[in-house]
């Protein structure tokens, strides 16, 4: 795992390179390889230095966040933590320069080894990240970095790179004085090298004699003041739903006011009790292992081939439309994007230009790239255009004779043999897929607003859509840098049905005289990106009645209304009150912002007596969890899996709760169950619980390890 050689000039070199792995972590096995080739180069006289570097695309990789998986016992992570500990600030002390050369990107542990050298130096590569991000895994840096790194650049700098789990560029991490040094990649082991040759010490900084901490320590007036206020910003961004960030500040706290043996003790400590958490639990399993499942196509049909894309379609030039243009685009595709009006067509274009824009502004392009960008794009009116293309994506407006329309003269255009796939967020696939002359080519690709920002695509399977057609649909996905998550046909699907119940609730609790402010409130309390009322407002009111009219007819004598109908039907019909778009809704907008609108309060009076915040929130939450399991029991989302994915990414679903499905075992089956019966008793029958859960409560199983 670490290949060991000594040069003629006494400079031992260490590479690690763990055999059929992608990336090097930091495993037992590794570490302890790493551990016997510095102890060979400690005790053979003849090593001046030691060089530490990687064969691998990047340095090193950190922890195997698996291993937080298998054992969850707050003794065991706390003794790995201290495990780990006590090798780094054993070879730290050992008496011989240490160098980390540093290849590629590294972040986690890989950076906390490379901390516990005597001098870093990286090679000059813009794609390589410097950063303890593990915050974003409910974790804390527990290999030394949350005491190495405030020693090293003060308090100040270190803390919101460990709180916020920033990922700096080299330029930016030999600034902040993280590293020593950025050469050329070809400079990088002859640097290194150099540096202990030319008598380079093997002492940290916080190993010497009256050593202080740059920018102050804790006893300072300023620094005390920066964590007062670093304190407050935690609370107020995660509303204490992440523990992370709070026992990070407390490591540094009470960490750096101590000797390092003691900080590193503290540490470990802190390391424990947070990594044994369900929120660590809930954003390793879902939001790290799962999401990076779902990019690498997991659910993707095994025997089909990989299809290759060179041009595509987009129908429609809104700014859905004009989002998926942009993707395909930027991806490297030749985009025909086509509107039934040229004036139209062009604005979608100008849509696009104004993205890219914005990335040459913030650094992320040059002129010439969003030239290059552009240029593959095509604003037309005519079908024949999309002559060529190996799939067309619809993204004209929300009704069946308008979709059946451009999918008709498409099909002409082209012929049947494409894929095509439906941008639509409400209407069943199978219904528009007989518009297709042949509908096993036919798949719902429904993507997210704003475009350019979301990550998620739903992939819709229709009743005749074949494997085929999924395994490309799947591919064309991560050819644009999108991740899929693949669900059955529904009304709604599984993203828009759930996620439609979150602010339906919030209106419906607004109907029963809950306060406007503390729905709002409890809403981002959650740990959602906004309150109900105000995503309502986002999605348009006059839409919401729109589909509710549709469902309606289309269900006849089955359909039920939504809780929320009456308050939509009020806010449309009667009040003219439609949502952001036309500056007033829930809300009012101005340039000034938004606000509540003091009106709410004459419409929907205030009762006397309101719930506290924790009911609200439980509402709020368990409504989309019960509908979700509804989903599943359906067969509309195959596993909580795909579930908590496409709720993570589709809605922002809390992610400390793990997903939608992840939340109600977070809660505990149990519970849940008891919740939701009891608040079906006394709000209405959609929180019934459905068999499937039913029949797991009292079991002590979680609803993961069944579906």
């Amino acid at each position: 795992m670490i290949d060991y050689r000594v040069d003629g000039d006494g400079v031992a070199i260490l590479t690690w390179d763990v055999p059929g792995a992608s990336v090097n972590t930091l495993t037992d096995a590794a570490t302890a390889a790493y551990v016997a080739a510095v102890e060979k180069a400690l005790a053979d006289p003849a090593v001046k230095g030691i060089v530490v570097t990687s064969a691998k695309k990047d340095f090193v990789a950190g922890a195997d966040v698996q291993d937080f998986l298998a054992d969850r016992s707050l003794a065991k992570l706390e003794a790995a933590s201290r495990a780990i500990n006590t090798v780094f600030r054993r070879l730290e002390t050992a008496g011989k320069p240490m160098v980390a050369a540093i290849n590629g990107t590294a972040l986690g542990g890989g950076l906390e080894l490379a901390l516990a050298c005597h001098y870093r130096v990286a090679a000059d590569n813009p794609k390589t990240r410097i950063g303890l991000p593990e915050v974003t895994l409910g974790v804390l840096p527990g290999a030394g970095g949350t005491q190495r790194l405030p020693r090293l650049i003060g308090v100040r700098a270190a803390v919101p790179l460990m709180v916020e789990g920033k990922r700096l560029p080299v330029a930016d991490a030999l600034k902040a004085g993280i590293l020593n040094a950025v050469v050329p990649a070809a400079e990088l082991i002859d640097k290194a090298r150099a540096w202990i040759l030319a008598g380079g010490k093997a002492e940290q900084p916080w190993d010497r004699k009256g050593f202080r901490v740059p920018g102050g320590d804790l006893t300072d007036p300023g620094v005390q003041e920066f964590m007062s206020v670093a304190v407050a910003k935690v609370h107020e961004r995660t509303a204490g739903n992440y523990p992370a960030p709070k026992n990070i500040l407390s490591c540094v706290y009470e960490g750096v006011s101590s000797p390092i043996d003691a900080g590193l003790d503290i540490e470990s400590r802190y390391f424990g009790v947070t990594a044994s958490t369900v929120q660590a639990e809930n954003l390793i399993r879902s939001g790290f292992l799962a999401l990076n499942d779902a990019r690498k196509l997991k659910a993707r049909p095994k025997d089909v081939p990989k299809a290759e894309f060179r041009k595509v379609g987009v129908l429609g030039a809104g700014l859905m439309g004009s989002g998926i243009a942009h993707a395909c685009a930027t991806a490297g595709l030749e985009t025909v994007l086509l509107d039934r009006d040229q004036a139209l067509a062009e604005r979608g274009k100008a849509h696009a230009e104004k993205l890219l824009t914005r990335e040459v502004e913030r650094g992320k392009l040059d002129d010439a790239g969003r030239a290059a960008v552009l240029a593959r794009i095509t604003p037309t009116t005519d079908y024949a255009v999309l002559a060529g293309c190996e799939l067309v994506v619809e993204a004209v407006f929300e009704q069946r004779d308008i979709k059946a329309d451009a999918t008709r003269k498409t099909a002409a255009a082209t012929g049947p043999d494409i894929l095509f796939g439906s941008n639509t967020s409400t209407l069943p696939i199978t219904g528009l897929a007989k518009h297709w002359p042949r509908p096993e080519n036919f798949i719902g690709l429904h993507f997210f607003s704003p475009v350019h920002r979301m990550a998620l695509v739903e992939v819709i399977r229709g009743a005749k859509t074949s494997d085929t057609c999924l395994a490309q649909a799947l591919d064309f996905v991560a050819r644009i840098g999108k991740t899929p998550v693949v669900v059955n046909d529904s009304r709604g699907f599984f993203t828009s049905r759930v996620f439609s119940t979150y602010f339906e609730e919030g209106m419906a609790m607004l109907a029963e005289g809950v306060a406007s402010a503390l729905l709002e409130n409890a809403g981002r309390q959650t740990g959602m990106p906004l309150g109900p009322l105000a995503v309502a407002d986002e999605v348009a009111l006059d839409l919401l009645q729109k589909v509710i009219k549709q469902t309606r007819a289309d269900l006849g004598s089955a359909y039920t209304p939504p809780p929320s109908a009456p308050v939509i039907e009020l806010f449309v019909e009667r009040l003219g009150r439609l949502g952001k778009k036309s500056g007033k809704g829930f809300y009012d907008y101005t340039d000034a912002g938004r606000r509540l609108w003091p009106g709410l309060a004459d419409h929907f009076p205030r009762a006397a007596r309101q719930p506290d915040v924790a009911a609200v929130k439980q509402r709020l939450l368990h409504i989309q969890a019960v509908e979700a399991v509804r989903c599943l029991a359906e067969g509309v989302v195959g596993n909580t899996t795909d579930g908590n994915v496409a709720s993570l990414l589709g809605w922002g679903f809390p992610p400390w709760a793990g997903g939608v499905f992840a939340y109600i075992d977070t809660v505990g089956v149990d519970r849940f169950v008891a919740d939701c019966e009891a608040l079906a008793a006394r709000v209405g029958p959609r929180f019934a619980v459905p068999d499937l859960l039913k029949q797991l409560a009292g079991t002590g199983r979680k609803l993961r390890d069944a579906r």
